[in-house]
């Protein structure tokens, strides 16, 4: 197997923040939910994820369990 390093980043970035200011001023765009909301989404679908790969693991199924989801 060969790596192909033209699928690396550059840089990683360590901290990503987002305002909303344009996108909410141009487009009349409005966030459906809130921050809390979002990440209580994301959590829950990776601890669903989690229940489901301990789940075949647990039942024989160990080998190339993908982790998306």
């Amino acid at each position: 197997m060969k790596v192909d390093p033209g699928y690396f980043r550059p840089t990683e970035v360590e901290t990503l923040l987002g305002e909303p200011t344009k996108a909410k001023g141009i487009l009349a765009w409005t966030p459906e939910i809130s921050v809390e909301e979002m990440c209580a989404e994301i959590v829950e679908s990776d601890l669903n994820v989690a229940k489901r790969r301990a789940f075949l693991k647990s039942h024989g199924h160990n080998k190339n369990i993908p982790m998306e989801h």
